[in-house]
Order: structure tokens, then sequence, then C-alpha cells
């Protein structure tokens, strides 16, 4: 029985230096939500950005939703969002970034770039995507 208690008091006397000397916790890992169309041209659309994904595997938790689907409708209306949205990328629970210029993007329909289906251009880029997830890892600029 003194072996636990022993371990138990050594484990907390370290954790209680290591908050006293100012150690950084550890953060929560940050949660992305794809919320998509399952079809091309999205499948197309997001290639990059699960590309991106697959590059830091383990530090961010992904999760997927069809947009069709009930689950998908109601987080989309969750965030406040109505009508056909057929991409939504949530990082935390947020679709909005602000730039370093100051500018917000929300990541909401098509990357922004010409000829995407019926005009369903967004705000944002795939590399406005990278910098808000590595600011939500607290690796921007790195």
């Amino acid at each position: 029985m003194a072996k636990p208690r022993r371990f138990f008091l050594t484990f907390a006397l370290c954790a209680a230096l290591a908050a006293v000397a100012g150690f950084p916790a550890s953060a929560a890992q940050p949660t992305v939500e794809i919320i998509a169309l399952s079809h091309s041209p999205v499948r197309d659309a997001l290639k990059p950005v699960r590309d991106f994904l697959g590059t830091i595997i383990g530090q961010v938790k992904v999760v997927e939703l069809n947009s069709d689907s009930p689950e998908g409708e109601k987080r989309i209306a969750a965030v406040g969002l109505k009508g056909h949205v057929p991409i939504l990328l949530l990082i935390n629970g947020s679709h909005r970034f602000k730039r370093a210029d100051g500018t917000v993007v929300e990541f909401k329909d098509f990357p922004a770039k010409a000829n995407n289906p019926l005009g369903l251009n967004g705000t944002w880029t795939v590399a406005d995507f990278e910098t808000a997830i590595k600011a939500a890892l607290g690796t921007a600029g790195k």
C-alpha cells in the first residue's frame, strides 16, 4: 500500500513543481470538421485541404459529415448558416478566421478561384486554411 501512495505523492509533487515552474500546459487537440457534399467538384476542391491534413495526422482531430445528411444539415444550421452549403470547414467550431491584415474569411463554399460551379466562390484560400490550422496548433510562423 505504501508504494502506490508514494507514487501518487511523487506524481502530485512533480505536477505542482511543473505548474510553479511555468511549464506550458498541453493544449487541447484542435478539431477540424469537414461538412461537405460527397461528389465532384467538391471532392476536387477539398483535395488540397485533405492533403494538408494528411501531413499533420495525430495533431488534429478530423470529423467529416455529408452536408446533405440530417447530421450535416443540423451542424450547418447550428453555426447559423442556411441554404445550400457545399463546403463548410470548422476549426474548433468556427468557420471564420481573421487574417494578419485584419480581413475575415469564412471557410464556406469553394475556395476563392475562378470557374467554381454556380459561382459559389468563397472568400478563403487553402493557404488561409493552413494558416488557421497552424494558429490553432500554436505553430503559426514556425
